[in-house]
């Protein structure tokens, strides 16, 4: 898929391929280069509030995010608002307390790939409601506690991307840009 197909189809659709959904960021600056991989790949991002900074349109213009425009984004008042607008039949969640890796998982479109809140993680209820479709991202723990939120969100996404053939500026993809 090329970047130009995923743009438009997430878009000019209810129901985007690629779904990065944040419960409750509270770092700008993460919720930022998240926007940014967005951008870049055509996904959507879902925002889960309460969130701890604002998105209106003098916030985004005062922080420079010149490509919030090229971003779907779409906020829900809790998650249960989330759940009722979307009905992800494919929703992965990404935590220290996964059970497997993400490796080993596949992510067909469209997926909705769920991140936790900086400070507190996703809530001991989702991983009650959805126990088998928590993973996790293989890293030393015995050195870090955890990589940056942004981080972890990229190497996820790339490897949904990858699965379902994203080739955006590559020899085998079209390496055009995004319409305007």
């Amino acid at each position: 898929m090329s970047p130009e197909q995923v743009f438009i189809q997430c878009m000019n659709s209810e129901r985007a391929p690629f779904n990065l959904v944040l419960y409750e960021p509270v770092i700008p600056q993460n919720t930022g280069s998240i926007a940014r991989l967005c951008a870049c790949t055509g996904a959507a991002l879902h925002l889960i509030h309460p969130l701890g900074f604002q998105v209106d349109e003098a916030s985004v213009r005062r922080a420079g995010l010149d490509y919030w425009p090229f971003v779907k984004v779409v906020n829900h008042a809790d998650w249960d608002a989330f759940m009722r607008a979307e009905t992800p039949e494919n929703i992965f969640f990404f935590s220290k307390w996964g059970t497997k890796s993400f490796w080993k998982e596949s992510f067909p479109p469209p997926v909705y790939l769920v991140f936790g809140s900086e400070t507190k993680g996703l809530p001991d209820s989702l991983r009650e409601r959805f126990p088998g479709y928590f993973l996790k991202i293989a890293m030393r723990t015995d050195i870090v506690r955890s990589l940056n939120l942004a981080q972890a969100a990229a190497i996820v996404l790339y490897e949904a991307l990858r699965q379902s053939d994203f080739s955006a500026g590559t020899e085998e993809g079209s390496g055009g840009s995004f319409p305007q």
